[in-house]
C-alpha cells in the first residue's frame, strides 16, 4: 500500500501533483486520487510539489520535509565546493565520528537512481581498527599473488606490483592511502541501471563529505585488488548478485589545500 492521502482542508485542487506525476497514476476528480498503485514509482514528487502540504504518501507527513524556499545553498558556495574539492591521499590516524558517517550516508541515499530503484547498498568500514585488519588481509593476499607470479600482465600488474613493493619495502599503503575508512557502493545487477546509480551515490557522498571537512579519494587501486581477489567482495558482505560500482577511501585529512586549481574551459560538443 502506498498510503496516498489528501488533506482536503489544505488542498486547493491546483492539480500540480497529477500533472507532475512521472508515472501518470494520479487523476483529478474533486481531489487527487491514485488510479494505479502498482504503477507508482514511489518518488514522492506529489508530496514535494504540493504548495500547501496537502499530500501524504508512503506514510510520509509533509511537515517532516524541509522547505526549499529560502533554504537552498548559495550558488557561489556550491561552486567553491566543486572547484575546491581535492583527492585526499594523506589522512590522520583517527576515526571519523560514527554519527557523522551515518549522517553522510543517510543524506547520500537521496541521490537519484534509475526508475527510482533506491537499491544502492553502502558497504562501509566505520572503524579504523577494522580498516587496519582489512588492509593487512588485502596486502597479504596481493603479496602472495605477486610472489607466485599470478598478477595479470599489463597496467594492473604494474600498479599492483608497485603497491606491493612499497608495502613490503617501506610499509607504505598505496592501495588505501592509509585512510581509516572505506566506502563501496553496489546495487543488484538486475536493477535498471546499477552502475550509474552507484557512481551517482558515491559522487553525492563525496561532495557532502568535503562540505563537512572529511577527505575522500576514488580508490581505483582497491578496485584492481577487488578484481584480483575473488573472495574479497564476500568478505566485505557484498551480496553475490550485486554489481560493485566503485570504492572510496575517506577520513580526516592530514593535508590542507588553500585555493582552487584552474581548469577549463569545458570541452563542449554543440549539436546543431
Amino acid at each position: 500500500m502506498i498510503q496516498f492521502r489528501i488533506d482536503e482542508a489544505r488542498c486547493t485542487q491546483c492539480g500540480e501533483c497529477a500533472v507532475d506525476c512521472p508515472a501518470g497514476v494520479i487523476s483529478m476528480a474533486d481531489y487527487p486520487t491514485i488510479t494505479n498503485e502498482e504503477g507508482c514509482y514511489r518518488c514522492q514528487h506529489c508530496l514535494a510539489v504540493c504548495p500547501t502540504g496537502a499530500v501524504s504518501i508512503l506514510g510520509r507527513a509533509p511537515e517532516a520535509s524541509i522547505q526549499l524556499t529560502g533554504n537552498l545553498p548559495d550558488p557561489a558556495g556550491l561552486e567553491l565546493l566543486i572547484k575546491g574539492r581535492r583527492s585526499i591521499r594523506r589522512y590522520r590516524d583517527e576515526d571519523v565520528s560514527p554519527a557523522l558517517i551515518d549522517e553522510l550516508l543517510n543524506i547520500a541515499c537521496y541521490a537519484p537512481t534509475g526508475v527510482n530503484a533506491e537499491a544502492v547498498l553502502f558497504t562501509v568500514v566505520k572503524q579504523r581498527a577494522v580498516m587496519n585488519v582489512l588492509r593487512e588481509e588485502v596486502m597479504a593476499q596481493l603479496v602472495t599473488l605477486k610472489d607466485a607470479g599470478k598478477l595479470p600482465a599489463g597496467f594492473v600488474a604494474q600498479y599492483i606490483g608497485f603497491a606491493v613493493k612499497a608495502w613490503q619495502e617501506e610499509g607504505k599503503d598505496i592501495i588505501f592511502r592509509g585512510a581509516p575508512h572505506l566506502l563501496i557502493t553496489s546495487a543488484p545487477k538486475d536493477a535498471p541501471c546499477p552502475a550509474q546509480d552507484t557512481l551517482i551515490a558515491l559522487t553525492t557522498f563525496q561532495l557532502l563529505a568535503h562540505a563537512r571537512g572529511v577527505g575522500t579519494v576514488w580508490d581505483g587501486m582497491f578496485m584492481m585488488a577487488l578484481a584480483l581477489l575473488p573472495d574479497l567482495a564476500a568478505r566485505l558482505g557484498i551480496p553475490e548478485n550485486h554489481l560493485v560500482g566503485y570504492a572510496m577511501a575517506f577520513g580526516e585529512p592530514a593535508v590542507e589545500y588553500h585555493r582552487t586549481v584552474q581548469r577549463g574551459p569545458a570541452r563542449v560538443n554543440v549539436v546543431r
